[in-house]
């Protein structure tokens, strides 16, 4: 076993189930995915007791804060849209701060060697050690299945707000050389949006486990805990930026044009 970092762009796939190839990164995912739902059951349970426990009312405190934050943003269209912007956020934060906790990317299992061909008269494969869990943000399909999300988002608002006929006008108004023109520039800058989500978290966030992974390789554990601290802020802000900027391009899309 190598003592070098592990660092690997393409997650590693721990094994195969009913031919569905099972990442470090996709196995995080359903473990986020299980206590996002554990959360909101609790929540749902407890809403209409007399009797709550503190836990609930810190639940309740931080979606409130939340609420009042993409309703400073959005104005009167946040009961129709905190649904989708809230679950953005606490999803994508609880990613992001899951693979920052300890054992994640750090705790190894022995796979077979990906496209490892065994040699002649070789008795065993050749193995290799790959982290169990890894933050699933740096996972670049998981931030683009987000981006494609919050794409159709946008696009299904803007419809629904306007009309399909009124929004479409925006892309494909032939009335004259110049609006072509600019629809034109509208529709690139509307499927830009998938890339610049995508990249934009997946850069971030792969960017301080790479650095997470080289501090604590080459220096003492305490030494990298500033560094946590860091990541912790970068995944909060990385989470409200992603779910802000969704708010912003629905609002716009379901503006009026003039």
């Amino acid at each position: 076993m190598s003592n070098k970092p592990h660092i690997s762009i393409k997650p590693d796939v721990l094994f195969q189930f009913l031919g569905f190839p099972v990442t470090n990164s996709y196995l995080t995912a359903i473990i986020v995915i299980a206590i996002f739902f554990l959360i909101a059951k609790y929540y749902r349970a407890n809403i209409e007791k007399v009797k709550r426990s503190n836990f609930f009312y810190l639940l309740q405190f931080i979606f409130r804060g939340i609420y009042n934050f993409f309703r400073n943003t959005i104005g009167d269209k946040i009961v129709m849209l905190f649904p989708i912007l809230g679950s953005l956020f606490i999803y994508i934060l609880l990613l992001n701060w899951f693979g920052l906790l300890p054992g994640v990317g750090s705790i190894l299992i022995r796979i077979i060697k990906a496209n490892h061909v065994p040699a002649v008269g070789a008795i065993e494969p050749e193995y290799e050690f790959v982290p169990l869990l890894r933050a699933n943000t740096t996972d670049l399909n998981t931030t683009l299945a987000l981006a494609i999300i919050a794409f159709f988002s946008i696009q299904y608002f803007g419809m629904k707000e306007l009309g399909i006929s009124a929004y479409l006008k925006k892309f494909f108004n032939f009335s004259n050389p110049i609006s072509f023109f600019v629809g034109f520039l509208e529709v690139v800058s509307e499927f830009s949006k998938v890339l610049s989500f995508s990249f934009r978290l997946f850069g971030n966030i792969f960017a301080g486990e790479v650095l997470l992974t080289i501090i604590a390789f080459l220096m003492p554990v305490l030494a990298s805990f500033p560094f946590l601290l860091l990541e912790t802020f970068v995944g909060l802000i990385q989470a409200l930026v992603f779910s802000t900027l969704t708010a912003v391009f629905i609002l716009n899309a379901t503006a009026k044009s003039h």
